[in-house]
């Protein structure tokens, strides 16, 4: 399936910068696996009958909602497209229901970055464009939000 970018280019736009959501979206799953991996151990250490069978079961239902949890976050992630070209600025999500949000960079008034602790550590952050004449638009949960916003004000 070809990249959302790739079917709108106009003659003679280059794709500058491309970006995604963070890997952060799979945090829940994570800490679900890893609980799920703990019950499982248990119910594998412990000596009585009716507490392993419990951890087993507790063990099994945990794995599901990590699985839900990591196919989630995984069509966030492919489902989301953030270009940057020598025209505009795109930002793609959804698969059968579509937003997007397409700015030109001469109307680009500003381009602020949002980071917590965490976000700074692991690199992602919340990028807020703001237009001319054109509203504001807020991406959230950009991987490598500074060079993100420096591929937009550089020119």
């Amino acid at each position: 399936m070809a990249r959302y970018i790739d079917e709108i280019l106009q003659p003679g736009e280059k794709v500058l910068y491309s970006t995604n959501a963070h890997w952060i979206f799979y945090f829940p799953a994570i800490v679900t696996w890893i609980a799920a991996l703990v019950l499982f151990v248990l119910s594998r250490q412990t000596t009585v009958e009716g507490l392993a069978l419990l951890c087993l079961v507790a063990s099994v239902l945990v794995a599901l909602a990590a699985l839900y949890w990591t196919v989630k976050g995984w069509f966030h992630r492919f489902t989301t497209e953030t270009d940057v070209t020598n025209l505009r600025v795109v930002h793609k999500t959804g698969f059968i229901k579509r937003r997007t949000f397409e700015m030109a960079l001469d109307k680009v008034e500003s381009v602020d970055v949002n980071q917590s602790i965490l976000g700074r550590i692991l690199n992602y952050g919340d990028v807020t464009i703001r237009g001319v004449g054109e509203g504001i638009e807020k991406i959230t949960t950009v991987d490598s939000p500074l060079a993100f916003r420096s591929s937009i004000t550089t020119r």
